[in-house]
This record gives C-alpha cells, sequence and structure tokens, in this order.
C-alpha cells in the first residue's frame, strides 16, 4: 500500500489539481476511485500519510484506504479503526479539522502499537449534499510549517470532486449490478423455455412407469426408456443454453463472422444442409448484435430438431435505413402459429420476440403446416 513519493518535490500549480482531478474522474469502480482519491490528496498537499474511510451503519468503516504505509505495516496496524474521536468528528458534525498536533487534541484516544506517529493532521469530510460519503484526512506535512489555509482550501476542492467522482461510481456499479440482473433474469426465462417442459415430460412419464412396474412391467420398460431419452434431451437443452450464454467471438469477430462460423458447424453436424449468406452488413451496435446472434441461434435449433426439413437458410441483409434484417428460413413440416400460442409450445418465439423489442426491432414468424417455417428479425438503423 505505499504510494510513489513526490520525485523532486511536491506538484504546484493548476496543472497539479487538474492533474489530480482527472485521474479520479477516469476511474470507475468504486475502490479505485478511493485509492486515486489518497494518492493525489497526499502527493498533491505533500504529505507523509494519507487515508480516506467510508462510514458504514455499525460505527465502523465499510472501507479504509490509506497511502504511505506499507503492506506489513498495515497488516500489523491491526482491525480498521472505529467511528471515534476526530474521525466520528469529521462524518458527524460535517467540518474540517486541522491541527498542529493531533496528538494533544482531547479526542484523541491513541494508536494501536504499529501505528506510525503522526503529529500534523489536515481531515476533510467527502459529502454530496447532506450525506457524509466518507473522511479524508493526511498526517505529516512536510515542511516546517504544517498545513496552511491553502492547503485546507486545496483539500477542499479535492473533496468536492471526489464525491462527485465516487457518486459516479457507485451509480456505474450500481447499473452493472442492474445488468447482471437482468442478464440473470433472461438466462433463467431461457432455461425455462428450454428445459422445463422436457423435466415435466420426464416427471410425467416416470409416474406412469411406477405405476405400470407390477401389472404391467412390458409397458414400464417401454416407459422408463421413455424417461432416459427425456433426461438426455433436457441434457442437451440446458447444455446448448450454459453454451450459448456467453458469445465471445462476437467482441473479437463480429456478427457476420460468428454467424457464419455457427452456420458452418451446424451444416457439418446435421444431415440438414445450413447455408449463410450476407448482403451489405457490417458492424451494427454491440445489443442488436448479440440479440441477431441469439435469435438466429433460437431459430436454427427449432429448425434442426422440430422441422424435419432437409434445407435450413439464414440470411443477414442490410435495410433501406441502414438497420439490417436475419432470416431463418427451414423447408420442413411447419406449423400452426395460432395453435402453437394456444397450446403453450411457444418453441422460444417468447424469448425471440423480448430480444427483437429489447433493441427496438421487430420479429415475425411465417409459417404453416407442410410449408416450413421463416423466422423474421429486423432492427432499425442508428
Amino acid at each position: 500500500m505505499t504510494g510513489s513519493p513526490p520525485h523532486g518535490g511536491p506538484p504546484s500549480g493548476l496543472a497539479a489539481v487538474s492533474t489530480a482531478l482527472l485521474a479520479m474522474s477516469r476511474r470507475l469502480e468504486v475502490r479505485d476511485v478511493l485509492r486515486t482519491i489518497v494518492v493525489s490528496a497526499r502527493e498533491l498537499l505533500d504529505a507523509e500519510y494519507a487515508a480516506l474511510g467510508v462510514p458504514d451503519d455499525h460505527g465502523g468503516f465499510a472501507q479504509f484506504v490509506v497511502d504511505g504505509i506499507s503492506a506489513e505495516q498495515w497488516r500489523r496496524i491491526g482491525p480498521l479503526p472505529r467511528q471515534h474521536g476526530i474521525l466520528a468528528a469529521m462524518l458527524h458534525e460535517g467540518g474540517p479539522e486541522r491541527l498542529a498536533d493531533v496528538r494533544k487534541d482531547p479526542r484523541f484516544e491513541g494508536w494501536p502499537a504499529a501505528h506510525p506517529e503522526m503529529s500534523d493532521f489536515l481531515g476533510m469530510p467527502v459529502r454530496d449534499g447532506d450525506e457524509t460519503l466518507g473522511a479524508l484526512f493526511l498526517a505529516n506535512k512536510r515542511g516546517p510549517r504544517g498545513f496552511t489555509d491553502e492547503d485546507q482550501e486545496l483539500l477542499s476542492l479535492l473533496a468536492q470532486h471526489a464525491a462527485i467522482a465516487l457518486t459516479n461510481a457507485h451509480l456505474y456499479e450500481r447499473s452493472r449490478e442492474l445488468t447482471i440482473a437482468e442478464e440473470r433474469s433472461r438466462l433463467a426465462h431461457e432455461l425455462h423455455d428450454a428445459v422445463s417442459q422436457k423435466l415435466f415430460s420426464l416427471r410425467l412419464t416416470a409416474q406412469a412407469a411406477a405405476t405400470l412396474v407390477d401389472r404391467d412391467p412390458a409397458r414400464a420398460k417401454d416407459e422408463l426408456q421413455q424417461v432416459a431419452a427425456l433426461a438426455a434431451e433436457a441434457a442437451d437443452e440446458l447444455r446448448a443454453a450454459v453454451t450459448e450464454l456467453r458469445p465471445a467471438a462476437l467482441d473479437e469477430d463480429g456478427l457476420v463472422a460468428t454467424l457464419r462460423t455457427h452456420v458452418h458447424v451446424l451444416d457439418r453436424a446435421h444431415t440438414a444442409h445450413v447455408t449463410f449468406t450476407c448482403d451489405g452488413v457490417r458492424a451494427l451496435p454491440a445489443t442488436q448484435e448479440e440479440a441477431l446472434l441469439r435469435v438466429a441461434q433460437e431459430a436454427l435449433h427449432n429448425a434442426l430438431r422440430h422441422s424435419d426439413g432437409d434445407r435450413v437458410e439464414v440470411t443477414l441483409a442490410r435495410t433501406p435505413a441502414g438497420g439490417a434484417v436475419l432470416k431463418v428460413l427451414d423447408t420442413g413440416k411447419g406449423f400452426d402459429p395460432r395453435t402453437v400460442r394456444r397450446a403453450g409450445r411457444h418453441l422460444g418465439l417468447v424469448s425471440m420476440r423480448d430480444r427483437a423489442s429489447g433493441v427496438g426491432g421487430m420479429l415475425t414468424v411465417h409459417s404453416e403446416p407442410g410449408r416450413g417455417t421463416t423466422i423474421e428479425m429486423e432492427v432499425p438503423g442508428g
């Protein structure tokens, strides 16, 4: 945890302040922001030690970042400090603290055994409106005069920008948590679509086998074989969902190359002939590319597992408005979309429609018994 000492004396002037503020604004993770604030404050004010504590709701600190103390020394100091003495005053009274010798202040309660000796002290709360986000403090100013009015004004400016950087970092982490939650919800939806019906059928078949064991062993054996087949199908569905959870190739190769490779693999793995053609589509927004890929994968899965067709054609074309349209056509047995909706056997259509609408697009299904199926998804231009 040792910070880099200033080279050739402390930074000075507007350029040093600008550098410190810019460094804070460039960090997104809360821990990185805290660390940058502490290092910037110590170097900017030419202090030997600096720390920043983020309070919890139980009289302690949720996070406590130091600079100027080695990792070994920090380990020997022991548990994080509690909210007491001068730290508590900064957190709860909301004002700065500047002391010539912190040890002589009546609120001082001593150091742990391995704690370094500190004398002159400058502390500043980091506040966002009425909320105290943390306490920033420095100790042992290099030079004979101790901390000055100018140092206090500088630290106040730093604390104001630190509050902005910390608030942004918290918002970023919260948005990331929401994104993860949404992805988990989406995955749960997909897993439900892919596996739940198979498991339900498996359960019913197993119950039927149990009732037949004594009075009709031959039929019970047939039912148990069906159980094994359903279990294998469920395992395949689950494996496919997990494998396709994170399309890593999309980031590296883009949608067109990823789709082309995916289709090529499926063409080699299945008896049906699977083809891919692309007309004029270049890079699209990342969210659109992922949605198009997922819909293509789902449509291909349905076509190859359920249609019994001998040909599946995937096309991707640019629209006049600069968007893209994806079509997955099979020459299989087709179905009546109204019947499928009424029966609840939507073959992933709900998931595909959700993906399309999630990126401002539209999904349409063209199918009828004996005439194959075409899944079409269009996304708008930027």
